[in-house]
Formats: C-alpha cells, sequence, structure tokens
C-alpha cells in the first residue's frame, strides 16, 4: 500500500507538472474579452467617466450667498447684510443638461475606443496564428527537405547521381531550418503583441483555439449599411456633438434672463433715529445690450455645420461599407481557389516531382523547384486568410457592431 501511494502521488506530481508547463488555452472571443476587461488604454478611458459625472454635480451647484459688514462714520454707523443670487428662467435645468449630454459623448468616446481595441486585438490574435501556422508550414518544408536529402543521399550511395546533389540538398534543409528558427522567433514577437492588447507579460505563451479558417459569416449588404447608419462610431459621436450643441444653445437662451439678486439684513448704531433696524434690496440686470445673440448664432451654425457632416460622413460610411463588404467576399473567393484549387495541384506536383527523382526520371533542381513552388503556395494561402481576417475585423468596426 505505501509504494502504491507513493506511485500514485509520484502520477499526480507528474501531471500537475505537465499541466502547468501548458499554456493557457485562448479563443479569439476569450481574447476579446479579456482585452474588454483589461486593456491599459480603455481602462483609462473609462476613467473619463468619473470626470463626466463631475460634470454633472458642478452644473447642479447653485450660487453661494455673499455676506457683507460695512462700518461707516456716517449714520447708522454699522451694517450686516447677505446677498442670494437665485437663477430664473431654468438655466440650472438646462445647465445640467448640458453636461449629461457631455457625459453620453463621452461614453460614446469610450465606445468607439473599445470598438478600436477589439479590431486591434482581433488583427493581434490572427497575426499570432498566422506567425504559429507559418511555423508549422516550415515545419513541414524541413521534413519534406530533408527527405529529399535522404534520397539524394541513396542515390548519390549507389552511384546514380553526383556528390553535387547532396550538397545541393543539404543547402536547401539548412536553408529551411533558419527559416523556421526566424519564424518561431516571429511568433513570439506576435504573441508579445497579442499580450500588449490584453495587458499580459510579453512572455507569456498561449494555445490559440482559433485558426486563421475560422469562419467570418457577413449579412446582406443593405443590412449592414443600416445598422452603419445606427452604429457606426463616427455617425454616433457626431449626433452626440449635435445634441450637445442643442443643450448649449437652450442654456444661452435661458442665459438672456438675468438672475436675481435678494439682499437682506439689518443696520446698526443711527443714535437719533433706531439702534437696529431691518434692510432689503433686490436687483436684477438689464438685457438692453448683450442677449447672448452672438453665442446663440454661432451655436446655430456649428449645428449646421454639424449636420453637413453627418451627411458627408453618412455617404462615406455607406462607401466604407460597401468596399469592405465586396473586398471581404472578394477576398473569401481568393482563399476559396487557394484551398480548392492551387493548393492541391502544388502539393500533388511536389509529390510527384520527389517520386520522380526518387524514380531517376527527373533531375535535383526540379524536384527542389517543385518543393519552393508550394512553399510559395502555401505561404500566399496563410497570408490570403490573414487578410481575409482583417477585413473582417475592419468591417466589423465600419459597421459598429457584429456583422454576421
Amino acid at each position: 500500500m505505501k509504494k502504491l501511494t507513493r506511485l500514485m502521488l509520484i502520477l499526480l506530481t507528474g501531471i500537475t507538472s505537465v499541466q502547468a508547463q501548458q499554456p493557457p488555452r485562448l479563443t479569439v472571443q476569450e481574447a476579446l474579452d479579456l482585452a474588454d476587461k483589461q486593456n491599459l488604454d480603455l481602462a483609462a478611458a473609462r476613467r473619463r467617466r468619473g470626470v463626466a459625472l463631475a460634470g454633472v454635480r458642478i452644473a447642479r451647484q447653485r450660487p453661494n450667498p455673499t455676506a457683507n459688514f460695512t462700518a461707516l462714520r456716517d449714520e447708522p454707523h454699522e451694517g450686516l447684510f447677505f446677498d442670494q443670487p437665485i437663477e430664473i428662467g431654468g438655466q440650472r435645468g438646462r445647465r445640467i443638461e448640458v453636461a449629461r449630454q457631455e457625459g453620453v459623448l463621452t461614453e460614446l468616446e469610450i465606445t468607439a475606443l473599445a470598438r478600436q481595441v477589439r479590431r486591434s486585438t482581433r488583427e493581434a490574435f490572427y497575426a499570432a496564428a498566422h506567425a504559429r501556422a507559418e511555423s508549422e508550414r516550415l515545419g513541414r518544408v524541413v521534413e519534406l527537405a530533408k527527405r529529399l536529402a535522404q534520397i539524394a543521399e541513396e542515390r548519390f550511395k549507389a552511384g546514380d547521381v553526383a556528390q553535387l546533389e547532396v550538397i545541393q540538398t543539404s543547402l536547401e534543409v539548412s536553408r529551411a531550418e533558419a527559416d523556421l528558427e526566424v519564424a518561431r522567433q516571429r511568433e513570439k514577437v506576435s504573441t508579445s503583441e497579442l499580450n500588449a492588447f490584453l495587458n499580459e507579460p510579453a512572455s507569456k505563451a498561449w494555445d490559440l483555439a482559433g485558426t486563421l479558417e475560422d469562419n467570418t459569416p457577413t449579412a446582406r449588404l443593405e443590412e449592414l449599411i443600416s445598422r452603419a447608419f445606427q452604429s457606426n462610431p463616427d455617425l454616433q459621436h457626431l449626433g452626440g456633438e449635435k445634441k450637445v450643441e442643442e443643450s448649449q444653445r437652450s442654456l444661452l437662451k435661458a442665459e438672456r434672463i438675468p438672475n436675481l439678486d435678494l439682499e437682506a439684513g439689518m443696520d446698526f448704531n443711527s443714535p437719533r433715529d433706531f439702534r437696529y433696524g431691518p434692510r432689503s434690496q433686490i436687483s436684477i440686470g438689464l438685457p438692453i445690450f448683450t442677449r447672448n445673440q452672438g453665442e446663440i448664432a454661432q451655436s446655430m451654425a456649428n449645428e449646421r455645420v454639424l449636420e453637413a457632416e453627418a451627411a458627408a460622413t453618412e455617404r462615406s460610411v455607406s462607401a466604407r461599407v460597401e468596399a469592405g463588404f465586396y473586398d471581404l467576399e472578394a477576398q473569401r473567393t481568393q482563399v476559396r481557389l487557394y484551398r480548392d484549387r492551387l493548393l492541391p495541384v502544388a502539393r500533388q506536383l511536389e509529390s510527384m516531382a520527389e517520386e520522380s527523382y526518387r524514380a531517376g526520371k527527373t533531375n535535383i533542381l526540379t524536384a527542389i523547384q517543385a518543393q519552393q513552388d508550394v512553399q510559395n503556395v502555401e505561404s500566399s494561402y496563410l497570408q490570403s486568410l490573414e487578410q481575409l481576417q482583417d477585413l473582417y475585423a475592419g468591417l466589423e468596426e465600419t459597421v459598429g457592431g457584429a456583422v454576421d
């Protein structure tokens, strides 16, 4: 029993050690959620909410009263009174509304940044997936080069080929191994760039669950344009600016009604008339010369500018959605052609060239050229897949939400 228990402990310790060494699994959705929670730029932007809330508190404040004390040689010799400005015409409520609309604008800016972070994180995730796939591809290239070198070595020993072909295949093996080493270093760089968006240690490794061939579904073009008009960050921001301008103009109109000043107090020490007596006064400014005419005209002009910018932005967003949609469809077609036509043919030619060289029907240069051709096609296929994911992320940001 003691030996069995010791054996079980050793096995459990080994399993735990292996699990600890395995990198954590990460899907693209988990990466997006992690960036939304931990990205430093986004966290800093969300701190602006406190500034916006403080702006509402500032807008809620009422004017403070003023205390006045006088000491004169004339009668009455002393006086004490208080002055309280009273805002009328709904100025305070309109000032609060301006602060609230500015807070909404802050939220829109945070949302726009969140979408930018989402796009950048998605692109970084698939860039890391591309780097990993490139390393795996080059690993297969090394195996193919070694296999071809082994065939050349066997034929050289049999006296079928010159030693030059053995040297050529050895060179191809060295070149493939060098490319693989560089690709592994690039994979580490891509992972560190992804970790920067996730606010994780640069050296942290991930077991990426997704591949470059992940689905990128999209809705109909008309539906995407309709969604973009409602959710596009640029259009939302212009709409928020327009509401802020409307609130400010409403406040300017309310400020044309002057504040009312109420004064109340006591006068003291007038020997011939009284020892103390009440005192009060009401004053109000006369809006004769200045009634915020220039400010209101400027606000109306700003609103017309925002309306024109919104119309231009709508047209621009529509064009960007159309271009992004058709670029995505074109890229899908390219990926499909590589996957269904070019890759199978290139791999078949490589296999045939290797078998022909093994049988002595072709020379080494033909076999090496076939391997290089399939490498180029596979590399282009991986690049087209990454570009497909980047186009999908760009269209998602333009629309302002999911595009499936």
